[in-house]
């Protein structure tokens, strides 16, 4: 925006529009036409004026901060600053065009080395034996997982090199029990790799996985947050975090982008659209609230390779008729294609990413020493209090409210 339209949007003065600007709520740039004016951000501006719909109420800015709202708890670990991504400072997409999943996972924990992931793992493929007939990749999954968690030590007891080797060997666990066969003694991409057989797409892997490692205030991480809040094991986080991640608009929606790019390749592009957009459920794979100019882990991905011809399709009609770039799910639809990996691997490969992530979580929520106890706003039926306090009242002669 002109300066002009920044201070009409906003209804202010010139000199309080130069005040955000000098607080960094506003970003600034010369303008690329050759004049001396600047333009301002208009996301920066956009933002503000819905901070002031909200309205200082207690209660509103509370009840705006479950959906999309207000930022509730501070963290060191990662932010999304004018539609990019950062892991404790660094640029995850940069980031992960030279580290693998170790070396994010070392920052996000503030390790002063890369973890093993594999160090104490089980020997052999005891995770398939766990029970009988042998259950699917989710089901070892939760079964390993809930046993870490019920014999684990309460976290807060744990020493700060404890807490990173149990948190390391969740993550290896969870990694073996969604991909049987890996091997412990390779970094996490070249051991996905040759579990799945590609070994061709070992660097795409270890993109993904940088990439995917951390985002903010997810819902799994909040999960995996409010768990280790209560003095719970590490173990008890990692099935919150990976519970939370199994749901279709969280972690399955690859599930649901799979679908839809099903349809757009038996119906074609346009008549896929029109299926999904009769439907009550928003168009899953498109469009991102905190990237509102496209989510960059996507496009950096889909810029790796060449994305197969029906979902580039669909991403050239989606783009063209809602406006709308692809997200980090439908790169990882169009990477499972076009490497040719196995049925449900782009779950595996976002689960086992997101657990270095709610590790990190974890870890920051335990030792910050607190409880997280939101409060509810009750709108059920009315509340019976007078009639107990008359009732009190007749009964003892005594007001419920005397000492």
């Amino acid at each position: 925006m002109t300066r002009e339209e920044a201070i009409e949007a906003l209804g202010v003065r010139q000199q309080t529009l130069y005040a955000y600007v000098s607080r960094k709520l506003i970003g600034v740039r010369p303008a690329s036409d050759g004049t001396r004016r600047n333009l301002y951000r208009g996301e920066d501006i956009a933002e503000l004026l819905a901070r002031r719909d909200t309205g200082r109420a207690r209660q509103r800015i509370a009840s705006s901060t479950m959906a999309w709202g207000e930022p509730i708890i501070e963290t060191r670990i990662s932010t999304i600053v004018h539609g990019r991504l950062y892991y404790r400072g660094e640029d995850a997409v940069l980031m992960s065009r030279h580290a693998n999943f170790e070396e994010a996972a070392a920052l996000l924990w503030e390790s002063p080395a890369p973890p093993d992931f594999g160090a104490e793992q089980p020997p052999g493929d005891s995770a398939i034996a766990i029970a009988e007939p042998a259950p699917g990749p989710r089901h070892r999954a939760y079964i390993a997982l809930g046993l870490r968690a019920a014999s684990g030590m309460p976290a807060h007891t744990l020493s700060p090199a404890a807490m990173l080797r149990e948190a390391a060997a969740l993550v290896g666990t969870l990694a073996a029990n969604l991909v049987p066969g890996l091997d412990p003694a390779l970094p996490m991409h070249d051991a996905l790799a040759q579990a799945w057989g590609r070994p061709e797409a070992a660097d795409l892997l270890r993109r993904t996985l940088v990439q995917l490692a951390d985002q903010e205030l997810t819902s799994s991480a909040f999960a995996a947050r409010v768990t280790a809040s209560t003095g719970a094991s590490l173990g008890a986080a990692a099935v919150a975090g990976f519970a939370a991640l199994s749901g279709p608009l969280h972690g399955d929606a690859t599930v649901r982008v799979q679908a839809l790019v099903e349809d757009a390749q038996r119906i074609g592009p346009e008549a896929a659209l029109r299926r999904w957009s009769a439907t009550a459920a928003p168009l899953p794979g498109f469009g991102h609230k905190l990237y509102p100019e496209g989510d960059p882990r996507a496009a950096e991905l889909l810029s790796r390779f060449d994305p197969p011809p029906e979902i580039a399709a669909l991403i050239a009609h989606v783009r063209s008729v809602a406006a709308l770039e692809p997200t980090i799910d439908v790169a990882l639809a169009a990477l499972a294609s076009h490497s040719d990996l196995p049925e449900g691997s782009a779950f595996a490969l976002f689960a086992i990413a997101r657990s270095a992530g709610w590790m990190a979580h974890a870890i920051e929520q335990i030792t910050s020493g607190s409880l997280l106890r939101p409060r509810a706003t009750y709108i059920g039926p009315g509340i019976v209090e007078t009639e107990i306090a008359e009732t009190e009242i007749a009964e003892t002669g005594i007001p419920n409210d005397s000492p």
